[in-house]
């Protein structure tokens, strides 16, 4: 059985563009409206950003994707 990662090296293993913005939603809890506005990108591109860094998550422990 592979080690399981703590959070922190988890999020450390993403890409700081999809580690900042799941930080401001999840940690922050900001809304993606929010996050958008403040980084000045389209509130579609934080969307994706978000649901391709939770997959980034729920893979790397081996969790089955939420819908």
């Amino acid at each position: 059985m592979k080690p399981v990662p703590t959070l922190a090296e988890l999020l450390a293993s993403l890409p700081e563009e999809e580690r900042f913005i799941l930080s401001l939603h999840y940690v922050k809890g900001m809304e993606t409206t929010e996050i958008a506005e403040t980084l000045g990108v389209p509130h579609k591109s934080v969307k994706v950003v978000i649901e391709q860094g939770k997959k980034r998550l729920f893979a790397a422990l081996d969790f089955p994707p939420f819908p």
